[in-house]
């Protein structure tokens, strides 16, 4: 009897042991509330889905993975808080975040803690012009989305273009940009070149003062609120001019906001929106997504999230380690065409990712995001 009491203790402790050791910390940062929380609240379920299907494969290095997550409430300030708390929790690495200027916040935090952060909505230059060892990114950066944009212009034919930023590190190197791309045209004129202060609830004052300019479309760089605001008051100032957005503008809560009537017909650039991710893996993730979550993901950062999470776990698993130097070493010059969900994923030696990501979609009459051919 003694025996047979050892041996079930044995069989107990070894069927125990399979996440006895530390788990592997992999952190969030995101904006959870705010006017981004949407962002923030579908990066999140991303991540908890990921790392449930990974942990039910027996985890990373034998050992379970952990998400902790923090909110950076779309606010540079907030977020270098956020870094801080993160940083003294024993995480490999981070994912995240949505804004260029709140990631910017956090960069030195986590360089300094030598801790691998992977970004998935942050897409200014300077970011990754650093040298910083332990920064990447799964979103592209704004060269490649102004170059985009520019091409979407002339292609449509408008010779007059109005541009309007709201200063952030994100909004304002997109426009800068654009600005430098456009004025090496000589068939095209920009004609007005101004920023808005974001989180105002009234814009008419600077749509009348650029109507007077009588562009014919506008670049807006800015994010999905205050866009959404500007479409719905320009239709009320019975102004039909087009306009085109940056990918800070693709977000569903655009339409709630400016109203379907408003937003019919604008532009923006994207990366592909998860319907229109074409791999076999992007289509088994969304059907698992729909099952747990109800509906499929809205947006395209949270999935440029969980490309992060997963390169950042390929990595791990290939070097063996969760040493951020070999980690961050496998990540420079090791990964190759990752199947990532976005599509293949290489990076360089910045950390930015190689290759191009961003498309033209349109809003039709029923609110609904359509890829331009």
């Amino acid at each position: 009897m003694k025996k047979l009491l050892l041996v079930a203790l044995a069989l107990a402790l070894i069927c125990g042991s399979a996440y006895a050791a530390e788990p592997v910390k992999i952190g969030l940062m995101g904006p959870m509330t705010g006017s981004w929380a949407s962002e923030g609240q579908e990066m999140k379920q991303v991540l908890d889905l990921l790392a449930a299907e990974l942990n039910a494969k027996g985890g990373l290095l034998g050992q379970e993975v952990v998400v902790v997550s923090e909110d950076d409430g779309g606010d540079p300030r907030t977020a270098a808080l956020a870094a801080q708390r993160l940083a003294t929790q024993g995480i490999v690495g981070v994912i995240g975040t949505y804004g260029s200027s709140v990631t910017e916040a956090t960069q030195n935090i986590y360089d300094e803690a030598k801790i691998i952060q992977i970004a998935n909505g942050s897409t200014a230059i300077r970011l990754s012009e650093k040298g910083l060892q332990y920064f990447f990114r799964t979103c592209p950066r704004d060269d490649e989305q102004a170059k985009v944009g520019a091409q979407a212009i002339e292609k449509m034919g408008f010779k007059k273009v109005a541009i309007v930023h709201d200063n952030t590190t994100y909004a304002k190197g997109l426009a800068d940009e654009a600005k430098g791309i456009l004025d090496a045209n000589k068939d095209i004129e920009i004609v007005f070149f101004e920023a808005i202060v974001p989180g105002e609830r009234d814009y008419t004052a600077i749509l009348t003062k650029m109507k007077g300019f009588e562009p014919d479309v506008v670049f807006f760089t800015g994010y999905y609120p205050e866009a959404g605001l500007i479409l719905r008051q320009k239709q009320e100032m019975n102004w039909d001019v087009p306009f085109i957005g940056g990918d800070a503008t693709n977000n569903p809560d655009l339409v709630k906001i400016a109203g379907q009537d408003a937003a019919a017909g604008f532009y923006f650039l994207s990366a592909p929106l998860p319907k229109d991710l074409p791999s076999e893996d992007a289509k088994q993730f969304l059907e698992a997504f729909s099952k747990k979550y109800g509906n499929p993901p809205s947006s395209i950062y949270a999935v440029l999230a969980g490309d992060g999470f997963r390169v950042l776990v390929h990595a791990i698993a290939e070097s063996k380690s969760t040493d951020p130097d070999k980690v961050a070493n496998f990540l420079h010059n090791d990964i190759k065409d990752f199947p990532g969900l976005t599509g293949k994923i290489s990076f360089d030696d910045k950390g930015d990712r190689v290759g191009e990501v961003y498309r033209v979609y349109q809003v039709d009459d029923q609110g609904q995001f359509i890829l331009m051919p």
